[in-house]
């Protein structure tokens, strides 16, 4: 059988009879994994506490000649991202930061900048050093950008007018086409999606700049329950289905109110 290491999340676990565990894990240079962990929930010592979701972990696992699930044999623990499973609502980001991860990504398909996007992401919301829900908003438009979905916030989709030149102060997004619509292109419809041009321009700065940064930005109560309205629109529209852990984030998260 053919050993590999790895470092790698742990993005779901499902119990597999009285002992076992399936594992999918990510990892950062062969992508989505999954793997069996055998007497897992018997055993202890064999794997000392290490597999607990969300964990970033050193791996070594055995691939079968005969095909089938590898098998995990060694976890080291990185960083456990303990806080992440003691709060619900950070648990619940976590949850739909991994769903997407594991919805978009193929099975042994390397994608290293989603690695490192998720490590990033999970130890700023464990630590609590930016705001989790202008993290979520980071998070969402660095995956879509990755998985060369992201938003076009830049000009009009139709006419090609850059939005710093649009003629009104809110605008229709179409979700159709994936970008903002003007007044002229489109000047009956009634767009279910509307931003703001200060949204916009956020949201835009948080498409493109530095991630470590982002706690500076200030949104307005109005402002936030805009972008994250627009983006948890256009994530599940532009994937082709709703995660099932956004339908529980939207039950838990207390929503913001208008200034």
């Amino acid at each position: 059988m053919q050993v590999q290491k790895t470092t790698a999340i742990l993005l779901r676990r499902v119990d597999y009879g009285d002992a076992d565990l399936i594992l999918t894990f990510f990892s950062e240079d062969l992508g989505k994994i999954s793997l069996i962990a055998k007497h897992a929930k018997k055993s202890r010592k064999r794997f000392a506490g290490a597999l607990e979701l969300f964990s970033n972990l050193n791996i070594q696992y055995r691939r079968r000649r005969q095909g089938g699930l590898a098998v995990l044999e060694e976890a080291h623990i990185l960083d456990p991202f303990a806080a992440l499973r003691q709060h619900i609502l950070k648990t619940a980001y976590a949850s739909y930061w991994a769903e997407l991860a594991m919805g978009w990504a193929e099975d042994d398909q390397p994608l290293a900048p989603l690695y490192h996007l998720l490590v990033y992401a999970l130890g700023e919301l464990d630590a609590g050093r930016q705001d989790d829900a202008l993290l979520n908003l980071a998070f969402q438009m660095r995956f879509m950008s990755l998985a060369g979905l992201c938003p076009n916030l830049n000009y009009c989709c139709v006419c090609r007018t850059e939005v710093e030149n649009f003629q009104i102060a809110a605008t229709g997004f179409d979700l159709p086409r994936g970008g903002l619509c003007c007044r002229t292109c489109d000047p009956t419809h009634e767009p279910t999606l509307c931003l703001s041009r200060g949204t916009i321009k956020q949201l835009q700065w948080i498409a493109e700049g530095d991630l470590a940064r982002i706690g500076r930005i200030r949104f307005s109560s109005a402002a936030l329950n805009e972008a994250q309205t627009f983006m948890e629109a256009f994530v599940p529209y532009h994937l082709g289905k709703e995660p099932r852990s956004l339908k529980f984030l939207r039950q838990i998260r207390p929503r913001a109110t208008a200034a």
